[in-house]
């Protein structure tokens, strides 16, 4: 048997770039911690090695011919995890509006309930749209700019502009996305065959 292609995708579990996710997962609330306590080196330190991770386990996955379905849940909620912490630690120093974490995590919520609807249809995953992609870079773009305004107050009159901007446009595409996933799941449940079956629950008269 040959090689299985890089496009191939296996029910593995123990492979090293989903070591590499867990690690990513396991650094949270090392991240969440740092942030809340105005340790913002620290944390911007951190998010900078789950990014490199986040990279370099994407890069082996693929060189290795490695990609698997668990990797395929870790990284995005990895990235979805890393965005709720950074909300909760900016939150709750206030330095961002409370609006603005209301409206992140309130998607994210609504993911969860569109998550349990298509299971309750047998329905997978949907797959990442680039909106939310784009809506994803766009919040870690801007509040790593949050936090290194707070880390570096020398720069914190353009970084935090920047980094306002950068978070209200990743909510907005985030938002956008979330439509997109909420029109899918609809088309979805709506074109799903009803099974026929030859026998009736009453009784035939």
């Amino acid at each position: 048997m040959g090689k299985p292609s890089s496009t191939e995708v296996s029910d593995r579990i123990v492979t090293l770039p989903n070591l590499l996710s867990f690690l990513r997962l396991a650094l949270v609330p090392v991240f969440l911690i740092l942030l809340v306590e105005g340790n913002d080196v620290a944390a911007l330190i951190v998010l900078g090695v789950s990014g490199f991770t986040d990279f370099l386990d994407g890069f082996l996955a693929r060189r290795l011919n490695q990609v698997t379905r668990l990797g395929q849940i870790l990284d995005p909620a990895a990235d979805r995890l890393y965005i709720v912490a950074a909300l909760l630690g900016l939150g709750w120093r206030e330095l961002i509006p409370f609006w603005l974490a209301i409206v992140i995590v309130a998607r994210d919520v609504m993911l969860l309930v569109l998550g349990g609807v298509l299971a309750k249809h047998g329905i997978g995953a949907l797959p990442v749209v680039k909106t939310g992609k784009a809506a994803t870079a766009a919040l870690f773009v801007g509040l790593p700019l949050l936090m290194l305004s707070a880390a570096l107050p020398d720069i914190g009159e353009y970084a935090l502009p920047f980094g306002l901007a950068f978070s209200v446009l990743g909510a907005v595409l985030y938002w956008a996305a979330g439509i997109i996933y909420v029109i899918q799941t609809r088309r979805l449940i709506l074109d799903r065959p009803v099974p026929e079956s030859d026998s009736s629950d009453t009784l035939d008269t």
